[in-house]
């Protein structure tokens, strides 16, 4: 399937047909996979991703002492970092890591401020993503203000099991703890926790949500 089939398929009537055909012409499919790395720290930004399916994951280095979930990326955003790289002609300072498998659209940086300025729709567009994600971020910076640890792993494992469009995490407690910027000693003790909580049920690399 072409792109300009995708966007009409996906995305009926939100973009100009001026908009479609020239993203046609420009943007690279690219397929992923769960860990595959889309966007890497210090990297200078020449695209822009847009997610068509599946979900990416970003993260922020925490000063050297490891990464930090900013938030998901799912079925047609974009990455307000990304964007906000793109336009201020930056190195990335986050990485994308791809959640599960899917399809994102890479869009050549030198297009964006030229459509800002000629497409309605693809303003409307970076502005709503670009709001999305600060919501997202505003979350993130509140829930590690105000929540404790297990507070923060139970939002966590929901958006994940969210994303995955069921009740299960298919997680080592090694990965959570690094997405979550803690040990596996912590996240282990916390989901044992949780379990005798009712909140959850541990499975060997399986958490299901109750």
């Amino acid at each position: 399937m072409q792109i300009k089939e995708i966007l009409e398929n996906y995305y009926p009537e939100q973009f100009e047909p001026g908009l479609v055909d020239e993203i046609g012409d420009v943007a690279q499919l690219k397929h992923f996979q769960p860990q595959d790395i889309l966007i890497d720290m210090g990297e200078t930004v020449t695209v822009m991703p847009i997610l068509l399916d599946g979900a990416i994951k970003i993260m922020r280095d925490d000063y050297g002492e490891g990464e930090l979930l900013l938030y998901f990326l799912e079925k047609g955003d974009t990455c307000a970092m990304t964007m906000a790289c793109c336009l201020g002609d930056k190195q990335s300072n986050i990485r994308a890591i791809g959640e599960t498998e899917g399809r994102v659209l890479m869009i050549p940086v030198q297009k964006m401020e030229d459509w800002l300025a000629k497409y309605p729709s693809w303003r409307k567009y970076v502005f709503d993503s670009y709001n999305n994600r600060m919501d997202e971020m505003l979350e993130a910076i509140d829930n590690l203000a105000f929540n404790d640890m297990s507070g923060r792993l139970k939002n966590y494992l929901l958006n994940v099991a969210t994303i995955n469009k069921g009740n299960a995490v298919h997680k080592t407690h090694l990965e959570i703890a690094n997405e979550l910027n803690s040990s596996r000693v912590v996240i282990s003790r916390l989901l044992k926790s949780l379990e005798k909580e009712g909140f959850l049920v541990l499975n060997r690399n399986v958490i299901t949500i109750q």
